[in-house]
C-alpha cells in the first residue's frame, strides 16, 4: 500500500490554517490533535484518512486557493491571533473569501504591502531564504545620509553577528530634516532595515513596504485589501521559482 502520509505542519499549511512555522507552534502548544490524540512535532498524517483538529475544530482542506494583498497600517502586529489582545492583521482581512494567513511579516510599527494566502506551497516558496525574492521599502530616516552610509547598506552590515546580504539603495528625496530612501532587500531577517539603520546611526521615522518581487502596492488604501490578479500571482510564483499554476 502506498504511503500517502505527509508531515502534519505541511498538511496544516496546505489547508490554510497557518504557515508551516506557525503550524509547528500550534502543534508544540498542544492545540492540534490527530484522531483525538494530541499531536507532536514530527507526526505525519494521511489527509484522506486521519481526522485533524485545531482548538477542537476539524481541519478541512480548502478547494480554492486565495491570494490577497493588504496595505497594513502602523500599530498592527502580523499574526492571526494574539493572547495579549493587541490589534492584529486578522482584524483587517476577516471578510476575505477564505481563511488566509500572512506570508512573511511586517513589524508593528511598519506598514505597507502584506500578502495573505491559504496556499501553503506558495507561502513557503515565497518566504524560503534560498529564493531571494526582492522586497522593496520606502524608508524615511533622520539625520541626513552620507555616501558612506549608503555604501554600507548596499554592501552589507553586520547585525546579530551576521552580515546582511547585498541590497539596493537609492535616495528618493532629500530635505533638511529627513531623507527618503528606497531599499530593496533580497533576504528576510527580523526587523532587518531598522537594525541596519540603527547600526550606522540613522533613525527610522517611517518604514513602508511598497512591493514584493515586481508586484506593487500601488494606490491601495491603508487598512484595505484586494485579491491579487492572476498575472500578479504568476509573477510571484515565478519570482519564487515555482511552477506556475492555473487559476
Amino acid at each position: 500500500m502506498a504511503d500517502n502520509k505527509i508531515r502534519l505542519q505541511k498538511f496544516l499549511s496546505e489547508c490554510g490554517v497557518a504557515s508551516r512555522r506557525k503550524s509547528e507552534e500550534l502543534i508544540e502548544s498542544g492545540a492540534v490533535k490527530v484522531n483525538g490524540k494530541t499531536a507532536s512535532i514530527g507526526d505525519k498524517v494521511d489527509p484522506k484518512r486521519d481526522a485533524v483538529t485545531v482548538h477542537g475544530k476539524k481541519v478541512v482542506k480548502q478547494k480554492n486557493n486565495v491570494y490577497i494583498m493588504l496595505n497594513k497600517p502602523r500599530g498592527f502586529i502580523t499574526t492571526m491571533s494574539d493572547e495579549m489582545d493587541r490589534k492584529c492583521v486578522a482584524m483587517l482581512v476577516k471578510d476575505a473569501p477564505a481563511r488566509v494567513y500572512p506570508v512573511g511579516r511586517l513589524d508593528r510599527e511598519s506598514e505597507g504591502m502584506l500578502i495573505f494566502t491559504n496556499d501553503g506551497e506558495f507561502a513557503n516558496a515565497l518566504t524560503h531564504p534560498s529564493k531571494h525574492v526582492a522586497k522593496t521599502y520606502r524608508v524615511t530616516v533622520r539625520p541626513p545620509v552620507s555616501e558612506e552610509q549608503l555604501t554600507k547598506i548596499a554592501t552589507g552590515i553586520v547585525i546579530d553577528d551576521r552580515k546582511t546580504a547585498p541590497a539596493e539603495v537609492r535616495v528618493v528625496l532629500q530635505e533638511e530634516n529627513r531623507v527618503v530612501l528606497e531599499i530593496v532587500l533580497y533576504e528576510g531577517r527580523n526587523r532587518q532595515i531598522r537594525k541596519m539603520c540603527e547600526e550606522i546611526g540613522l533613525e527610522v521615522a517611517r518604514l513602508r513596504r511598497t512591493a514584493v518581487g515586481s508586484v506593487k502596492l500601488g494606490m491601495l488604501k491603508q487598512g484595505a485589501w484586494r485579491e491579487l490578479t492572476a498575472e500578479e500571482v504568476r509573477k510571484l510564483m515565478l519570482a519564487a521559482g515555482m511552477e506556475v499554476k492555473k487559476r
